[in-house]
């Protein structure tokens, strides 16, 4: 175990798997596909996440849901989900799956090699065989399969051999071969219309089939090129066609008029995976490998759609990373050219950065969104003390000569261009923010250095070292720039290997030294004065700015160091490598503490302020994956024990659920155990009580209080006026309480008409009620026989006051003048014994402290006279008293000390 876990992965929203739609109630939700795991969306409630299902052993290849129930096709496996928790798991394949379909109560998976089963999930998901299977034989390669409104049992099954086929499921037999078009079918939907189906070919045309006939009713041609990759018909009552290709473009067609009705040109970056119009609501819903999902709204006077919400994440694997808000966001710049802000806390609070009328500008010069986007970003800074003033994060950009300035408050780009050395444009490289959130220096490919005014975007100053033999900064590209705290002064690096001191306000140079090869990126600790410089030769070299000499040297990588990061106290360093390896290394004892291996390997990282979350992004992974700093969470005396040392643990990339992350190369990855297949549970950790302290309950205050002054909330609630009575007697029998515990109901009184149903009715009816002492009587006999009453402890919590209230005192003795002698042989007073050791026992530990309190103190405001007149509750009473005065003094001891210290300062004249 190392000091980091993986925890879960962010800016995941679906991949290359079809999405399944369903609709419950008045809401839709749909389920897409990510990786491993499903998460199923809200579209009613502004697509927000509502649940992650568990991380299953491979890759989800098909999606299918009913109400509550998730089928997730894996390999050659069916997981059966009901909500989160996975319920059966389906086998039988032996190929894998590539397509599901809900057939009223039954699922049918149809295979790569042509083999279709049928699966019965209704009431029968502890039998895990099929009622069924179909071969559609070896020339018969399928792609896609769907059920034709109206035909009883019937479905069609499209292949890549370019056939249409019509099944009975029922029967097992194959009805009718329809005739055969020229290239590979792609996607089949069913129309609102009967008998009509339509039909997308890989060479981009679209055919609408009557398949009663065996008709073509018309064609239509994507004017791009690609594959027709999904089809929706509108449900609404329009005669719309929606249609997504391979090209990322959906086009809408017109059925009555037969002609293309609008097309959306800049839909997705990628292939369209599915399409789905909303049932009776012109709404539009797509999804893409870009990441992304989105909804479409026709709603305008011409009826084009518009974009009414998305989610998406980036569609190429992001470059850099950086904690922003104290830990609770993450800036995140991608190959996708955008530069998005996630959330750790709530995902809907996700959102990509604005870079302006990006969508207009594509459409006047008829461009894609990608072409207008700003190239991608290489590195950036931000600070967080000018947000509300001015931009306060800056960009550099591939290729480009100018960085680019952000105002996060309003999650846009700034309206500042900061152009280095227009004399001589070339590509900036590194930039950074002073400390006080003023100003940006950033550095160019030609060794130029330039201060500007992040509120005006001026230039203010450049730095020139005269020595290099030219006016520049470096001879030579700058690897990288960093300012300290107080603005006194300026380091930089050049790729061949110089670091320079710059006086920040002066601008000439202070002191230089060389590392002996090129160096690669910087990073400078504000706080502790201490630069990390990354080198060619794998080297982490640690600097004193201020004593100008290296203090550590860090060795071990084997391959390329990609990213490195100092922890807020500056105590650890961060270092991630090609070779697949992320170290921890401790400044003050200079030696490595722990290192965890994963088997792809990190590109960026960035360490929380908190030092709880440490965030990472990989190659040729589109999202944020989150590690949890277990020793934060753990008990004192464990938390020197998580780290490995010297020693290298491999360790699996975090899931996007918090649960448990499963391998898919290990063994236990292929044959889960039971217990794992049938409850998904998240980790735990065991904490251990701290001396001399006490642990609350964490229940709300006037659950607690209540119990205290409940006779004071019973006066209050008291009725002013009593009860009038109906005038006329309700038809319903009247019940009398009884003290044995049953309900006995009257019968009604008859009038004079009914006297032989009144003869009838003359014996009183019984019914056994289920009283809460019993209920409370036997859970904490159960808890004292057992000796662990954390069981009780829980079930009273749940317990309201007023019915707390009543459970103790139906343990009342009530004592009468001839049997004083045989009352400390009632079992009452056993009962009452057994509740002060069970007082005894919950303050001796400690546990839920303030609750146990003032459940004491309504025991004593009901039993304290019981108590007294009996000898043997006394004794136990005075062990709970002696308990109670030790445990409290040691806690009024701490509370003395906080006392005198806040009189102290609060009285001192500063």
């Amino acid at each position: 175990m190392g000091i980091f876990e993986p925890f879960r992965a962010i800016g995941y929203i679906t991949t290359q798997v079809p999405f399944s739609v369903q609709r419950l109630g008045t809401e839709t939700f749909v389920t897409v596909c990510v990786g491993k795991a499903f998460q199923i969306y809200n579209q009613c409630a502004k697509l927000n996440l509502v649940l992650v299902g568990p991380q299953l052993p491979k890759k989800i290849r098909a999606l299918a849901s009913y109400r509550d129930y998730t089928f997730a096709a894996y390999g050659c496996n069916i997981a059966v989900f009901k909500r989160a928790h996975q319920v059966a798991t389906w086998e039988g394949h032996n190929a894998k799956i590539n397509r599901l379909l809900l057939f009223g109560e039954h699922i049918l998976s149809l295979d790569v090699k042509g083999n279709m089963f049928i699966w019965g999930f209704k009431g029968k998901t502890e039998n895990n065989s099929p009622v069924g299977n179909i071969s559609l034989g070896n020339k018969f390669t399928p792609s896609c399969i769907m059920h034709p409104d109206t035909y009883l049992n019937k479905i069609i099954v499209g292949s890549q051999e370019g056939s249409l086929e019509l099944w009975n499921i029922s029967t097992k037999k194959k009805l009718y071969e329809f005739k055969s078009w020229s290239s590979a079918i792609s996607c089949c939907v069913s129309s609102p219309a009967l008998d009509l189906v339509a039909v997308g070919c890989s060479d981009g045309k679209i055919h609408v089939h009557n398949i009663r006939y065996d008709e073509e009713v018309v064609n239509f041609s994507h004017s791009t090129r690609g594959s027709v990759t999904a089809l929706s018909f509108s449900t609404d009552g329009q005669p719309l066609l929606a249609s997504g290709g391979s090209s990322g473009v959906i086009s809408i067609w017109n059925l009555e008029k037969r002609r293309l009705h609008s097309v959306i040109g800049d839909a997705h970056d990628c292939s369209i995976i599915s399409l789905h119009f909303l049932a009776n609501e012109p709404v539009l819903m797509s999804s893409s490998a870009d990441n992304s999902i989105k909804m479409w709204i026709f709603d305008t006077s011409d009826g084009d759609p518009r974009l009414l919400r998305f989610r998406s994440g980036h569609s190429a694997p992001p470059r850099c990373i950086s904690f922003y808000s104290n830990g609770r966001h993450i800036l995140s710049a991608g190959q996708d050219r955008a530069f998005r802000l996630f959330s750790v806390i709530q995902d809907q609070q996700s959102r990509e950065l604005s870079q302006r009328n990006v969508s207009k500008r594509a459409k006047k010069l008829k461009l894609k969104e990608t072409e207008i986007k700003l190239k991608p970003v290489i590195p950036f800074d931000v600070v967080e003390i000018r947000e509300r003033d001015w931009c306060n994060v800056v960009t550099c950009h591939m290729d480009t000569a100018q960085a680019c300035v952000w105002r996060l408050q309003n999650f846009v780009i700034g309206e500042h261009i900061l152009a280095p050395c227009p004399q001589n444009p070339t590509p900036v490289k590194v930039c950074s923010i002073s400390a006080c959130g003023n100003f940006a220096v950033v550095g160019t490919a030609a060794g130029w250095l330039e201060r500007f005014n992040l509120q005006s975007g001026i230039s203010r100053c450049s730095y020139i070292d005269m020595t290099e033999g030219r006016a520049c900064a470096h001879n030579g590209e700058v690897a990288g720039v960093a300012c300290d705290s107080t603005n006194t002064v300026m380091i930089s690096a050049g790729l061949n290997g110089d670091i320079k001191v710059w006086n920040f306000k002066g601008r000439d140079m202070m002191s230089r030294w060389e590392i002996g090869c090129p160096v690669v990126k910087i990073v400078y600790h504000r706080y502790n004065g201490l630069l990390a410089t990354v080198a060619d030769d794998l080297v982490i070299r640690l600097f004193d700015v201020v004593a100008l000499r290296m203090v550590r040297k860090f060795e071990g990588n084997t391959d390329r160091v990609t990213d490195v990061c100092f922890s807020e106290d500056g105590k650890w360093l961060l270092t991630s490598s090609m070779d697949g390896t992320l170290r921890i290394w401790d400044v003050i004892l200079g030696r490595q503490i722990d290192a965890i291996h994963v088997d792809v390997s990190v590109t960026a990282l960035s360490l929380s302020p908190n030092m709880d979350v440490l965030a990472t992004t990989h190659v040729d992974q589109n999202g944020v994956y989150l590690w949890v700093n277990q020793a934060m969470f753990s008990a004192p005396s464990k938390s020197g024990s998580y780290g490995s040392g010297k020693e290298i643990v491999s360790v699996n990339l975090p899931s996007i659920s918090t649960g448990n992350s499963l391998d898919s190369n290990s063994e236990e990855a292929d044959k889960p155990s039971p217990q794992e297949v049938l409850d998904v549970r998240l980790p735990t950790i065991e904490h251990e009580q701290i001396p001399y302290l006490v642990t609350l309950s964490m229940l709300p205050k006037s659950q607690w209080q209540s119990l205290i002054n409940l006779d004071i909330i019973k006066a209050r609630n008291k009725p002013i006026e009593p009860p009038k009575k109906p005038e006329k007697a309700p038809f319903f029998l009247p019940s009398i309480p009884s003290l044995s515990g049953e309900i006995v109901f009257k019968p009604r009184e008859s009038s004079e008409g009914d006297k032989d149903s009144q003869a009838g009715e003359t014996e009183n009816i019984k019914i056994k009620a289920d009283i809460p002492a019993f209920q409370f009587l036997q859970s904490f006999q159960q808890s004292a026989e057992e000796n662990d009453f954390a069981a009780f402890t829980d079930y009273i919590k749940g317990l309201s006051s007023s019915t707390l209230d009543m459970e103790l005192r139906m343990l009342q003795i009530v004592v009468q003048d001839d049997d004083d002698n045989e009352s400390s042989i009632r079992p009452e007073v056993h009962f009452i014994g057994l509740l002060l050791d069970y007082y005894i026992q919950e303050i001796s530990r400690r546990n839920s402290f303030e609750f146990i309190q003032a459940v004491i103190r309504l025991f004593l405001k009901i039993h304290g006279e019981s108590v007294r007149c009996q000898p043997i509750l006394q004794e136990k009473a005075e062990k709970l008293l002696h308990i109670q005065s030790v445990i409290w003094q040691k806690i009024d001891k701490l509370f003395q000390s906080t006392r005198c210290m806040v009189t102290f300062l609060s009285n001192s004249q500063f």
